[in-house]
Formats: structure tokens, C-alpha cells, sequence
């Protein structure tokens, strides 16, 4: 589990631009929960993921994962229990490594190296067998450099690296957006497979809003830092794209858009 109690984040504080995009906000997300997050430009989605990843620092509240307060923990210790999934795919490789390098990476997380190979050789063919359940034919590509894949190959890896170790939590930051519309379904299902195989409490942020409807136990739309939307069991179900794009319009209507 993972709770936000009593937010607070203010943007460029003491300045002209000063803006308090939460305050006092408060938002949890239960084990092994799916969570589908949609929202206009501005709303608070992506600022939810980095104070949660530890990116930016708030001006009050705390962020406690799984029982401990990861407030004041920094955003590198945080990774040690979660993962995220970067909307450029090139965020979540290494280019200039090859698909085996990139795997013993991921493989390795955590652990200490001391003066050992990076590389297990041996692992190969494990490395191979995860790999050909993606169905992009890169359990043929180990000695290929990342650099050289295409967007959906690599953030298929991505995916799949992440949830290579153990994690509490899994962060989605767009990670479709980039796609093209037949690669980000087969990224879609991919997810869907991973986070059910593997029973990872997960956050998707999305500007899809069928994928937001389709995928995940719980459907939550923001505006101006507030949740106005959040859905989940049989309501979540019920609930179509037009009705989200009704409420969509509305806000829109009233910011004078």
C-alpha cells in the first residue's frame, strides 16, 4: 500500500509564478491494485508520480510505502522497491549496450558487483525464454545493441526489466504515448499480462481513455491538483469513455476552453 497524507506542493515558491498545485491532498492506492490515471494538461498526474518516485520534493505531508515514511528517503533508495516505465523509451534502456547487457542490468539490481563480470553468460538462456514471451523476436536479438530497436521492442524491455526484481510498486508515466497505435496495443497487453502475473500494485497515467476504461481495478481522472473522478469494482466496469470525455468537456467549458 502506499498512502499520500496531507500534501502539499508549491511550485516556484516566493516568486510572481508561485503555484500550489496540492494542498493538504490525500490519496491511497491498496496492494496489488491496478490504477488507471487520466487528467488534462496541469492537473497534478505526473507531479503524483515524482513525489511519489522522490523527483520533487513537497512543502508538507508524507508519502509512506508499505508502512515506512519514504518522505525524506532519496529518489535513488526509493527504486529499490519501485519501478518505472519512462512515455520515451529510451529512458528505461541503455542505447549503447547490447539486449544481454541491458538484462544482466536489470538482472543485477541491487546486488553488489564488487570486481565480478556485469555479464552472466549462464543466464542467457533464461534472459532468452522471458524474452520470447514479449512475441517481438528478441530472445534472437541478445547480442544486438538496444540503440538499434525500435520504440515498441524497447519499451517492451523496458517493461520487462523493470518487473525483472522484485518490486512493491510499479509506475507507468504515459508509457504508451509514444507508440504508434499497434505497438502501444501490444505494450497494453503486455501490461496487463505483467501486472497480473506478477500481483504488482501499479499506477498508470494515461491520455488514452480507453485504455484508462479497459485496463485496471480503479479509474481515477484529476483536475487542479483534486481527484474528481475515482471508480473502482463493478462502478469502474460501468463506466464508458463518454462518460469520462462528458466530464472532460465540462471542466473544459468552465476553465473557458
Amino acid at each position: 500500500m502506499i498512502e499520500l497524507r496531507n500534501i502539499t506542493k508549491i511550485y516556484n515558491p516566493g516568486d510572481l509564478t508561485e503555484t500550489c498545485l496540492f494542498k493538504n491532498f490525500n490519496f491511497t492506492v491498496n496492494d496489488r491494485e491496478f490504477v488507471s490515471i487520466v487528467g488534462s494538461n496541469g492537473s497534478g498526474k505526473t507531479s503524483l508520480l515524482n513525489i511519489i518516485c522522490g523527483s520533487i520534493p513537497v512543502e508538507g505531508g508524507s508519502i509512506v510505502l508499505s508502512g515506512e515514511d519514504i518522505t525524506k528517503k532519496p529518489e535513488h533508495k526509493r527504486y529499490a522497491n519501485i519501478g518505472r516505465v519512462y512515455q520515451n523509451p529510451a529512458m528505461g534502456t541503455c542505447a549503447n549496450m547490447t539486449v544481454l547487457e541491458n538484462m544482466s542490468l536489470a538482472d543485477n539490481k541491487g546486488k553488489f558487483f564488487g570486481l565480478s563480470f556485469g555479464v552472466n553468460r549462464r543466464r542467457a538462456d533464461f534472459y532468452r525464454t522471458l524474452l520470447e514471451q514479449l512475441g517481438l523476436g528478441l530472445e534472437d536479438k541478445l547480442n544486438v545493441k538496444v540503440g538499434s530497436l525500435s520504440g515498441g521492442q524497447r519499451q517492451a524491455m523496458a517493461l520487462l526489466m523493470t518487473t525483472m526484481t522484485p518490486i512493491e510498486f510499479l509506475i507507468l508515466d504515459e508509457h504508451t504515448a509514444a507508440l504508434d497505435p499497434k505497438t502501444a496495443e501490444i505494450i497494453m497487453e503486455l501490461t496487463d499480462k505483467i501486472v497480473r502475473q506478477n500481483n504488482i500494485t501499479t499506477m498508470m497515467v494515461t491520455h488514452n481513455l480507453r485504455y484508462a476504461v479497459e485496463y485496471g481495478d480503479r479509474l481515477v481522472m484529476m483536475h487542479a491538483g483534486q481527484t474528481i473522478i475515482d471508480k473502482w469494482g463493478n462502478e469502474k466496469r460501468q463506466t464508458s469513455i463518454d462518460d469520462i470525455m462528458t466530464v472532460f468537456n465540462r471542466i473544459s467549458v468552465e476553465c473557458g476552453n
